[in-house]
């Protein structure tokens, strides 16, 4: 019953929809937004007193949506739409960017104080102000509680459990290490991070984030400077084939994978994290005094995410494609030969523990917005409790069994919270559209 929702409810519905409600947000806020880069910047970049600066609410997002997905995703979007079908992530990513900022700038708009100087939020609080506003409070906060249970319940699976998987997988692959092992440093250091609470865990993407993004582009352009002279060839070759039919459905459907299937093998995951309503959780507790300015990260972390870094992996791939291609079934190994092939197998060794701290950082995170997600549910530090113990053990199983059965429930999980979400930010639609044009104005 789960895998036939998936396949045609989920899989048909949540595509359609995040398109849809992405060319529309395009339409009524993107281009405004795009038109002023100067007042953006202004904005980004103006300082903030105490608190969580957004730069640091940035990093938290990033660590949810940067993942092997970077790696496994532009490889798989090549090799089954061709290299046209980069072009298409790019156009996707533009949609993406839209729908990111306006569920940013709800959930700075609707978020609370949580009583110790700081901000929690999310599209729990402005699912519950939507429906209250239209008279129907009792169902704000019935819908608001489902999409709380379905982020617990997302970030057990698909925030824990996948992700070690693919973890332990590779350490067992590359480095010889038997999945046992790599799970119990993971249990451990995962228990450690979620005791200390959010801070502790923003310290952490602190560290993650900018390393792991610092050497993977450092070693993507190590390969292009080498090969230099192929980069012509391989932009050449994503415009030309661009607009075949055949390429259009292998970017619009690589980019989702890029976004939302971070780990694991070829799947049917059809949802990406803008338009989710995951990542708002991490932007709502910045210090900012306009919800558009740190809708502007949320438009700079797609950016970041794709436009970036898997345009590194792209040209990366396409510049040795003719020797990578043979390992299109394995998009994993077909990237590492990508970088092998240019640096040396020492560069295999370096995309492993690319891999940890990609991995890592994504199950820290989505530790985080399952524990924001449940202390709206419930205030109880026992529970609280018991969920950490539970997500960490979660942790050191992923490394040793395949999560068949998990994937359903995280692929059902997410396309229910993206359909609910994306109906709500539709609802709300004016409201973005006015903190947007309240920015402009006063800038």
């Amino acid at each position: 019953m789960i895998e036939w929702i998936n396949e045609y409810v989920f899989g048909v519905g949540v595509p359609v929809a995040l398109v849809a409600v992405g060319l529309f947000f395009s339409l009524r806020v993107g281009f405004c937004c795009l038109a002023h880069p100067v007042r953006m910047l202004r904005g980004m970049l103006a300082p903030t007193a105490g608190g969580t600066s957004p730069v640091r609410a940035l990093t938290l997002a990033l660590a949810g949506t940067l993942g092997v997905g970077n790696l496994v995703g532009v490889a798989s979007a090549i090799y089954y739409g061709g290299p046209g079908a980069v072009f298409w992530m790019w156009a996707s990513a533009l949609v993406a960017m839209s729908l990111k900022y306006a569920e940013v700038v709800l959930a700075v708009a609707h978020r609370r104080a949580d009583g110790a100087g700081g901000h929690r939020g999310g599209a729990m609080y402005y699912i519950v102000d939507c429906f209250s506003r239209l008279g129907l409070g009792g169902v704000g906060r019935a819908l608001a509680a489902v999409f709380a249970a379905l982020c617990v319940i997302d970030g057990i699976s698909m925030g824990c459990v996948i992700q070690t998987n693919a973890i332990g997988g590779v350490f067992e692959g590359i480095c010889g290490i038997p999945g046992i092992w790599t799970g119990l440093v993971l249990c451990v250091l995962t228990a450690i991070l979620m005791l200390g609470g959010s801070a502790r865990i923003m310290r952490a993407t602190d560290i993650l984030v900018p390393v792991m993004t610092g050497g993977f582009m450092l070693l993507s352009i190590a390969v292009l400077v080498l090969r230099a002279d192929q980069i012509p060839r391989a932009l050449q070759s994503i415009f030309a084939s661009a607009f075949d039919f055949r390429t259009v459905l292998g970017g619009v459907g690589g980019f989702a994978i890029a976004r939302a299937l971070r780990y694991g093998t070829m799947r049917g995951l059809v949802s990406n994290e803008a338009g989710c309503g995951t990542a708002p959780i991490a932007h709502a507790c910045a210090n900012t005094d306009h919800p558009a300015k740190q809708g502007f990260w949320g438009i700079f972390e797609v950016f970041a995410d794709t436009i970036v870094l898997c345009s590194m992996t792209a040209l990366v791939i396409l510049v040795s494609y003719d020797k990578v291609a043979v390992y299109g079934d394995n998009s994993i190994m077909m990237t590492v030969r990508a970088y092998t092939e240019v640096l040396g197998q020492g560069a295999g060794y370096f995309l492993c523990a690319a891999v940890l701290f990609f991995g890592f950082a994504t199950v820290v995170c989505w530790g985080h917005y399952a524990l924001e997600a449940l202390s709206y549910l419930t205030k109880n530090k026992g529970v609280r409790l018991g969920f950490i113990i539970l997500f960490s053990i979660g942790a050191a199983v992923g490394t040793l069994v395949a999560p068949t059965v998990l994937w359903g429930i995280a692929d059902l999980a997410i396309g229910a919270m993206t359909l609910l979400n994306l109906g709500v930010l539709v609802l709300l639609q004016g409201e973005v559209r006015k903190w947007t044009l309240d920015y402009f104005k006063r800038s």
